[in-house]
């Protein structure tokens, strides 16, 4: 279970420093595995604890299939097991293989991110660059290359500090210390220097948070009598959480005549969420924009929560309904990223799980939002690492993006974060009422914007050359050559 450590480094523990060390443990029980499927192996269940830890708060809806979640998932880290056992194992470690090794770890672990990445096998949840979350300066990493260059890094650090402590020659220990040093300290360096936010206005957002209400109805009222309270404080936006108005509007003109009165009242648009059956059938998640004049605008939910809003393989699978809390019935999926206008701002609106998807805030930049609005609902699992893990999420898309990110949670925690995913406000999930933060609406784009998934491409063609090296080495029966 030693994968499990470098867990700790995300919300709650938030013990952030331990991703860079917490990875040589493992390495070091891998490199000591008697062959290389040995290592691989060790790396497997190393990552399925890493799995494990990272989102045990699942099993109330995942039930048993939590733990074939997670061997499925540590399985495609045996690559990087193998990789590393090719490279650190034998008597003597070059520093020929010690630069390799600084290189195609990083690129494997990527690889198998991104693999995870797939939306069926849960999205990229606790990316092991995503802990570095609360530390801006070496969050800074994910403007150039996303959340893969902060984990490339990262494990490049732990592979580093490896090659330190087998390296036998001075010379490798001394460019192993330099490498690790490097790689911590890419991100503080384009914190210092690089290109940082323009100046611009600020907006006057509200976040509400009425807490854990079952009943919709009543939900949905706690939501109003709260908004209520902000007339007259020259709020720009009030954000609610996913699921806090209980009918679709298009159906009910009655709630939609409430909520626009609202609007009035308080002087500012809000953003809703409806999780309700809608006119035409089917059930979705949807940001809904009220103006003072009545709806401006509907975003639905595209990327769903596996179990939780809909059932992998459902004749298959969905006997698990029985025995958990997984849903009964899929959601729909809406068609696509949206912008929403109010007044001035424009709104790039995203649902809960979708906070852990760099794709979806990029598209959202590229059609003009200058603010992410994230609305989550995590009552199933409150109290637990869900739910500051899922907030802390929006402050790493903030930082690859460029643009500042709120987050609204039904139960908590709501926070609010700037165009470098600095944190402006937090409000935890045992806090009840209405966050109020003035985000600056400065940004920039980021080179992770321009260029997209250039990381990925580079890991994964770095991964496969390697692949190749290894398998002709392993033919010839030549393993002292890298």
């Amino acid at each position: 279970m030693l994968g499990a450590l470098p867990a700790l480094a995300f919300p709650a523990p938030a013990q952030w420093w331990l991703a860079w060390v917490g990875l040589v443990p493992l390495l070091l029980v891998v490199r000591a595995a008697p062959t290389t499927l040995d290592a691989g192996i060790r790396a497997w269940l190393g990552l399925a604890g890493y799995v494990l830890t990272t989102q045990y708060w699942l099993l109330p809806s995942a039930g048993p299939f939590l733990a074939v979640m997670a061997a499925v998932l540590g399985a495609l880290w045996v690559p990087w097991g193998g990789a590393a056992h090719w490279l650190f194992s034998g008597r003597r470690v070059t520093a020929r293989r010690m630069l390799a090794a600084v290189v195609v770890l990083p690129s494997a672990w990527v690889a198998a991110e991104a693999v995870r990445s797939w939306p069926s096998l849960g999205g990229p949840w606790a990316a092991l660059g995503a802990s570095q979350w609360n530390q801006p300066a070496t969050l800074t990493s994910a403007a150039l290359g996303g959340v893969w260059l902060t984990s490339f890094l990262l494990v490049a650090a732990n592979t580093a500090i490896v090659g330190a402590l087998v390296c036998r020659r001075l010379p490798g220990r001394l460019s192993c210390v330099v490498i690790a040093v490097a790689s911590a300290g890419l991100g503080p360096a384009w914190f210092l220097w690089g290109t940082t936010p323009a100046a611009g206005t600020a907006a006057r957002v509200a976040l509400v948070q009425p807490g854990v209400i079952d009943d919709a109805v009543a939900r949905e009222e706690a939501g109003k009598a709260l908004t209520a309270t902000l007339a007259g404080q020259g709020i720009d936006l009030v954000v609610w959480g996913e699921s806090s108005v209980a009918v679709d509007p298009a159906s009910h003109p009655d709630d939609v005549r409430q909520l626009t009165e609202l609007a009035r009242k308080v002087g500012a648009d809000l953003l809703v969420n409806v999780d309700a059956p809608a006119p035409a059938g089917g059930i979705y998640k949807s940001s809904v924009l009220v103006g003072p004049n009545g709806p401006r605008g509907i975003y639905r939910k595209t990327r769903l929560v596996p179990f939780g809003e809909y059932v992998p393989l459902r004749p298959l699978l969905g006997w698990l309904t029985r025995h958990t809390r997984a849903a009964g019935q899929d959601r729909g999926r809406g068609r696509g990223p949206e912008v929403l206008r109010a007044g001035s701002l424009t709104i790039g609106p995203l649902i809960s799980f979708e906070a852990v998807f760099p794709d979806l805030p990029r598209r959202d930049v590229q059609r003009g939002a200058q603010l992410l609005a994230y609305q989550s609902s995590t009552s199933t699992f409150q109290g637990t690492w869900a739910q500051p893990q899922l907030a802390s999420a929006v402050a790493v898309r903030a930082a690859e993006v460029g643009r500042p990110a709120v987050h609204a949670g039904l139960s908590g925690d709501s926070a609010a974060f700037d165009a470098r995913g600095r944190t402006l406000s937090w409000c935890g999930s045992t806090d009840r009422g209405v966050l109020v933060v003035d985000v600056p609406l400065g940004s920039y784009t980021t080179m992770y914007q321009r260029l997209g998934e250039w990381v990925l491409a580079l890991a994964f063609s770095i991964a496969g050359t390697a692949s190749i090296v290894a398998l002709r080495s392993r033919r010839r029966g030549d393993y002292g050559v890298v």
